[in-house]
């Protein structure tokens, strides 16, 4: 039944087509963070060097999300886009090519995180105004199920080029699917045919709406908690060992699987609490199993319940805002989970370091914990889905009247 509802979808003129693009252009998000961790590992010997540059463009990002999405309200969506494509592709290729010193690697990270091309905010703020709103909930499910292609399909790829390779060829891989795949999403007729609203209300307003708080809040622990897996999973086996490539690859199968079979469950208040639960049940197995398939059989428990709730935490947002407020809250959503990458990276870099990947697991543990209890005790702030469009609430203005 869901796979004839993602087909139905699919049908929709344009759906499949924007969804490729971001897709591609989504890519490089998850490939940088372990690319920079192979990279300046490789060329300082520390994790935790790699920590704080992966940190500078996590928080990079994180600054500039919901600056970048109410930009899109001023200028359009395809000259921000191609715009901040340009400088951040520049920016890695000069951190893979140029022989830096730690405080130049920090810099120019910091500046491609300022640039990084707003792609989630944009794609988000398209998906209402192409497919009807009885589909949304189901799209949204799609687009967090493909985004586990990103957040950790994307480390598979940079991982197995920057350990059968070179670190510095994975960057340029990245570098490459950021400008082909930015092209194709910025020249996409969705991308012109949506113009954002001006929103009146002032920046930073949307963030006061409980449900936007929470899902930022929420995004923030949980992508954490994945960062410091992908860092514990590179540590347990090695720089030069692809296997941990295989187990993240393992990690994004059951998760996309997840996100396919519950994906066309009614969202209830307690969706999201509950799809956690089922992360932090696997994520906290992982400190105490050891080699391929102990963690491969923890990450599977953990990755099938992280695709529906990314799902659910879209859905959410998108129904509680808007349409003028969309990009600038899914700039803040983004945000918060940009600084779970830095948090999670830097931590269980440290922990790395310090006292072994079983350390680095641990903080992931701890993480999605709080991620789920969190969203326990937002339950109330959470509306209820079943039987309702996720579509965002229509802006109202004056109609203007001319006398007869």
């Amino acid at each position: 039944m869901a796979g004839a509802g993602y087909g139905e979808l699919l049908r929709v003129p344009g759906v499949a087509r924007i969804i490729a693009a971001q897709l591609a252009a989504r890519l490089p998000s998850g490939m940088l963070s372990l690319g920079l961790l192979f990279h300046v590992e490789s060329r300082t010997g520390s994790y935790g060097v790699a920590g704080i540059v992966l940190a500078a463009l996590s928080i990079g990002q994180a600054l500039a999300g919901p600056a970048m999405g109410r930009l899109m309200g001023r200028l359009g969506m395809r000259p921000v886009l191609l715009a901040s494509t340009a400088v951040c592709a520049i920016a890695v290729a000069a951190i893979a090519l140029a022989p830096l010193p730690p405080a130049g690697a920090v810099a120019l990270a910091l500046v491609s995180g300022l640039s990084f091309p707003p792609v989630t905010s944009a794609v988000r703020t398209i998906y209402p105004k192409m497919v009807p709103s009885s589909m949304l909930t189901p799209l949204y499910s799609l687009d967090a199920s493909l985004q586990e292609l990103i957040w950790i399909g994307g480390p598979v790829v940079v991982t197995l080029v920057a350990t059968g390779v070179s670190t510095v060829l994975a960057l340029l891989l990245s570098v490459a699917l950021m400008i082909g795949g930015g092209l194709w999403f910025a020249l996409s007729p969705g991308v012109a045919r949506v113009r954002i609203p001006r929103s009146k209300r002032r920046f930073g307003r949307v963030l006061l709406r409980p449900q936007v708080a929470l899902v930022t809040a929420v995004g923030f622990l949980v992508i954490a908690s994945c960062s410091a897996i992908e860092t514990g999973v590179a540590g347990a086996f090695g720089e030069s060992d692809p296997t941990s490539g295989v187990v993240l690859a393992i990690w994004a199968v059951a998760s996309l699987a997840g996100g396919l079979l519950l994906g066309r469950l009614p969202m209830r208040p307690w969706s999201l609490a509950l799809r956690l639960a089922g992360v932090t049940a696997g994520v906290a197995l992982t400190p105490f199993v050891n080699g391929f398939w102990g963690l491969s059989a923890a990450l599977v428990v953990a990755g099938f319940g992280l695709a529906p709730a990314l799902g659910v935490m879209s859905a959410v947002v998108s129904s509680s805002v808007r349409f003028s407020d969309t990009a600038e809250a899914y700039g803040w959503t983004n945000t918060g989970q940009l600084v779970g990458v830095a948090l999670g990276a830097a931590l269980a870099g440290q922990a790395l370091d310090g006292y072994g990947a079983a350390a680095a697991f641990g903080c992931a543990a701890v993480l999605a914990a709080a991620s789920a209890v969190v969203a326990a005790v937002g339950i109330p702030a959470q509306p209820d889905l079943k039987g309702r469009d996720a579509g965002p609430m229509a802006d109202t203005a004056p109609i203007p009247i001319t006398p007869s």
